[in-house]
């Protein structure tokens, strides 16, 4: 799909924009692309400009939502198919996305890339072939990028995800000159296409699944033994398992996630929030 290119608005950006004009401003300064870069934008009475292209200023806008023109209109950046999936703006600039309103990344703490630039190093991706099961926004692949990575091997079973991903300027695009192509990103259920990878044909691997849940399969025994299958062996993984409350939910998740690895043939443990394993 191709890459989106126009600007992003949320209600503070469209409120900023409009008070320029009525103070009589000719123009004005920011970032239209959730801060990976600057635009110089030329304020008219009844439009913008942004790189020579007009836009009308956008009525009311809803908070925690973000807008993108679509030709006519500037439209939310969300789909729903069943689902409703939408892309939601941070204080971090990165976004984070939500599914029938639950978030999908954390971003409490932290802007979500470096969140998963910090389970990325867990794996020590430089120089290997790294399997991401469930790319999502992308965010583990752009740091195996960042970090070296010579190839990425990333699956996603969304459709409206992937196009979340056309918009959004934090995920990598496969066909930059960034990725150098060495990112393959593939639209299919990652629980039937691992079949198809070779055995011991990958060094690393990455494993954010949706919660239990909504994807029981890709905590499956199953699955874990084919994770096995495609990682050589002394290879590593992250598994996200999130850090759901024993007490409240009655399971120990991470700890159920562990035994199943041991027994798919990892050396399995605990790490940040989610797990570890070396393949034995």
């Amino acid at each position: 799909m191709p890459r989106y290119t126009g600007p992003l608005l949320t209600r503070d950006l469209a409120i900023a924009l409009s008070a320029a004009r009525d103070r009589g401003e000719a123009g004005w300064t920011g970032s239209l692309d959730l801060g990976r870069s600057q635009d110089e934008v030329r304020l008219e009475t009844d439009a913008w400009h942004r790189r020579d292209v007009p836009y009308p200023y956008p009525g009311k806008l809803k908070d925690r939502t973000l807008y993108w023109w679509d030709g006519e209109d500037f439209e939310p950046v969300s789909r729903y198919a069943g689902s409703l999936i939408k892309l939601v703006p941070t204080e971090w600039g990165v976004p984070t996305f939500e599914i029938d309103g639950i978030k999908m990344l954390p971003t409490s703490k932290e802007s979500p890339l470096d969140d998963a630039k910090r389970k990325v190093a867990l794996v020590e991706p430089r120089g290997k072939t790294v399997l991401d099961t469930c790319g999502g926004l992308g965010y583990f692949a752009a740091c195996c990028l960042d970090a070296g990575a010579a190839r990425i091997l990333s699956f996603e079973k969304n459709a409206d995800v992937l196009w979340l991903r056309t918009l959004n300027p934090w995920s990598p695009d496969p066909d930059s000159a960034e990725a150098g192509g060495r990112l393959q990103l593939t639209h299919a259920d990652v629980s039937q296409a691992i079949a198809h990878v070779t055995d011991a044909s990958v060094d690393a691997l990455l494993h954010d699944p949706p919660r239990f849940g909504i994807a029981g399969e890709l905590y499956s025994q199953a699955f874990y033994d084919q994770l096995a299958r495609v990682l050589r062996r002394g290879g590593t993984l992250f598994h996200y398992t999130g850090s759901p409350n024993k007490l409240t939910s009655g399971r120990d998740v991470p700890g159920e996630v562990a035994k199943r690895l041991e027994k798919a043939g990892f050396k399995a443990q605990r790490a940040l929030d989610g797990v570890t394993g070396t393949r034995r």
